[in-house]
């Protein structure tokens, strides 16, 4: 997720909320700390609801709780779609990543997986101009399951014509990404963790930690020695039988 989530909130809609419609500055900054909080605990069934409305209403009542009066739809969708440009703006990736893909791409395959609503997040995924760095994109939206179910991680394999033992999982997120990549029996998870904080749960139990994405080679390559150490063992071990 950390890929593909953009800043908390775009000063351009503190600018309009304070400029135009003249809120405070406060009054403005604890609307926008309510839609983030409103967007943590969102949840979106896209049988019942389109997206834009169901985020276009997180600012209506985040203003009606700040300000109290009449709801504003207006004024909400205006700050919605402020927000939503402003801040695919703001996602790129960045220039050693985009290297870092290249060179890994050179001899694995690579898959973007994500949980998440099909519109927004391939509304991402074109705005970091992601596409050329992947053999192929997966959104959870899209498919019966999302991680952690191991249905879409056997997908992915499919997708990719591996089988789940040749497969690693890197992702932020311990419940989804590390989870998922136990329950679907992949070879390893790694999981990035920037602040390199030790979770309260220990649980699950990653097989690699790395606190910076580009890290990534150097663990991938430790992965390869511990296999082919494992092999020369097992060889070893046959041999003298």
């Amino acid at each position: 997720r950390s890929a593909l989530t953009g800043a908390s909130c775009p000063s351009k809609v503190i600018n309009a909320l304070q400029s135009k419609h003249h809120y405070g500055e406060g009054e403005a900054r604890v609307i926008c700390d309510k839609v983030q909080a409103k967007l943590l605990k969102e949840c979106h069934d896209p049988a019942k609801m389109c997206i834009t409305d169901l985020r276009i209403s997180h600012w209506e009542e985040a203003i009606q709780e700040t300000i109290g009066g009449e709801a504003n739809r207006n004024l909400a969708a205006e700050c919605y779609f402020l927000w939503k440009t402003t801040r695919l703006q703001h996602l790129t990736l960045a220039e050693d990543t985009r290297g870092m893909l290249t060179e890994l791409r050179k001899g694995l395959r690579l898959l973007l997986l994500t949980n998440g609503d099909k519109q927004t997040q391939r509304e991402k995924i074109e705005a970091c101009a992601c596409q050329p760095y992947f053999d192929a994109i997966v959104v959870g939206g899209e498919q019966k399951e999302e991680k952690p179910a191991p249905s879409i991680f056997h997908y992915c394999c499919d997708l990719l014509g591996v089988q789940p033992a040749e497969c690693v999982m890197v992702g932020d997120s311990l419940d989804t990404d590390i989870q998922g990549g136990l329950n679907a029996g992949l070879k390893a998870t790694v999981w990035l963790n920037k602040a390199m904080t030790t979770p309260v749960d220990t649980s699950p139990v990653p097989h690699y930690i790395i606190s910076s994405v580009l890290d990534l080679p150097a663990v991938l390559q430790k992965m390869e020695h511990k296999i082919n150490a494992k092999l020369g063992t097992d060889h070893m071990a046959s041999s003298n039988e």
